[in-house]
């Protein structure tokens, strides 16, 4: 049996309707995450955001600060989705038909939520323990305002922030193993 042989089996119109709908759904549920990412980390932080990140996603500063932090969770991180979302449906390709592509595509997300989630929090950490201590000329080289109210917290946060898309990256890679591995104990079955 050669390589078309085996792959024309696992290519059906169902599959690739689920597949469009991954590519949809994908930056939405990115999008979702930086809101809740960014609301999490506003209240470590107010700073982070009053004195950087509005600025940088140009946020008026008429805007109440919850709806000000969830434009710029939804602006940082809704983009993400669509590399992820092409990656982990295109592998889900891989499975035998399109209920189990759904099904462990969708878990290979959250594969990747929750590591790029726990990334974050792992990035927090490393922020609050190492390199909150150091001096402000430590990173003089960084984009950090002056006079802080609460200089730890917002290194800590920003540290959060620059290890979660690493997360994502991880998670991605991660999810990709969830699947290749679940193809691997499914049973063969057609449609």
């Amino acid at each position: 049996m050669g390589f078309l042989d085996e792959l024309i089996p696992l290519i059906d119109l169902r599959k690739f309707l689920i597949l469009l709908i991954i590519f949809a759904a994908a930056p939405v549920v990115a999008g979702l995450y930086g809101i809740l990412h960014d609301q999490i980390t506003f209240t470590i932080s107010p700073e982070y955001f009053t004195r950087f990140k509005f600025q940088q996603f140009q946020i008026s500063p008429a805007l109440p600060y919850r709806l000000a932090v969830a434009i710029v969770g939804w602006s940082a991180t809704w983009w993400m989705g669509i590399p992820i979302g092409f990656i982990l449906g295109c592998v889900g390709l891989i499975h035998y038909n399109s209920k189990d592509m759904l099904t462990v595509t969708m878990k290979a997300f959250i594969v990747t939520i929750a590591i790029a989630f726990a990334t974050g929090l792992i990035g927090l950490l490393y922020g609050e323990i190492f390199l909150a201590n150091k001096s402000p000329e430590y990173f003089q080289n960084w984009s950090i305002p002056d006079n802080l109210a609460d200089f730890r917290s917002f290194i800590a946060v920003g540290s959060m922030h620059n290890f979660s898309y690493l997360g994502g990256l991880t998670g991605v890679i991660a999810g990709i193993v969830y699947s290749v591995v679940r193809r691997r104990k499914l049973p063969l079955q057609r449609m």
